[in-house]
């Protein structure tokens, strides 16, 4: 990830990372094939293409909130995307300057879901009364790090997490996960030849042992050809519930885009059918195969 590391804005995507790449090990994993391979020397030297969180559509919570951060740091909110099916709305926040990855905020538009489910969620996002961005100093870099990190609401119960992931996936993965990173994204077209491509990328991914999203194809293209992507089948975490047992579930995973020029520079944004994919790969269509 290369960027300004003094900057506050660096700070708090350092900050991010390490947590994240505490948490999944396919992070080193591909990093370090990377290395042996001799296609990069350091984890600085992966170009971050962006990095995407999921959220919660309530009072006080979902997009509104969180983009805050980023909006105070100079990003720009740009295209809106609606995701019918997973009952999903979303935004893509370009950068203050092109060092810096672009950010990609989802929300659970919960007031879709079944009465019961929209309950449970309520049941444990209604504790936060408050705006809780508005309460951080984000001129602090150690304090939004933290809010990343530190729970909104009580962990779920089993029973309640089993009911929202047989309704909604996402809405599962949220409230276990709330606000962790859900994934980086390595920009494969600046990496060294020959692995600047997406399908070469995939074919060194699969040869050291990564297991690759498949929904939708394991490349996700663009109408226009101009964005592919593809992602990791999501890492299984151990995961305390309330009753003080734990179970495996869904963490984050990484993913992998490649931008291909046009002429005004790279292709830009996003597209709901790649995206659309991409959120399967917490899913268990996915996971349990």
């Amino acid at each position: 990830m290369k960027f300004n590391r003094k900057s506050p804005l660096a700070k708090v995507l350092e900050g991010l990372f390490s947590t994240y790449a505490e948490h999944v090990p396919d992070v080193n994993w591909i990093t370090n094939a990377m290395i042996d391979a001799g296609y990069i020397g350091k984890q600085e030297d992966i170009l971050n293409d962006h990095i995407a969180f999921r959220t919660m559509g309530v009072q006080h919570l979902g997009i509104q909130s969180l983009e805050k951060i980023f909006l105070h740091f100079g990003y720009k909110r740009e295209d809106f995307y609606r995701f019918e099916k997973k009952k999903l709305n979303a935004y893509w926040y370009s950068p203050p300057s092109e060092e810096y990855p672009r950010v990609f905020i989802s929300e659970l538009c919960v007031d879709e879901l079944s009465e019961k489910a929209q309950t449970i969620i309520h049941e444990y996002t209604n504790s936060v009364n408050y705006d809780p961005v508005n309460k951080l100093n984000l001129e602090n870099s150690d304090d939004v790090v933290s809010f990343f990190s530190t729970p909104l609401w009580e962990i779920p119960t089993w029973s309640d997490y089993q009911f929202l992931l047989n309704e909604s996936e996402y809405a599962a993965w949220v409230i276990h996960n709330r606000y962790y990173l859900n994934h980086y994204t390595i920009s494969v077209h600046a990496l060294p030849n020959p692995i600047n491509k997406l399908l070469k990328f995939n074919q060194f991914l699969k040869s050291i042992g990564i297991k690759l999203n498949d929904a939708g194809g394991e490349i996700k293209a663009s109408p226009d050809r101009l964005l592919l992507q593809s992602s990791t089948v999501a890492q299984k975490v151990n995961a305390l519930f309330r009753e003080g047992d734990s179970h495996i579930i869904s963490g984050s995973y990484v993913e992998f885009a490649e931008r291909k020029p046009t002429e005004n520079g790279i292709r830009e944004g996003f597209e709901a059918g790649n995206a659309d994919k991409i959120f399967e790969s917490t899913f268990r269509s996915q996971t349990e195969k």
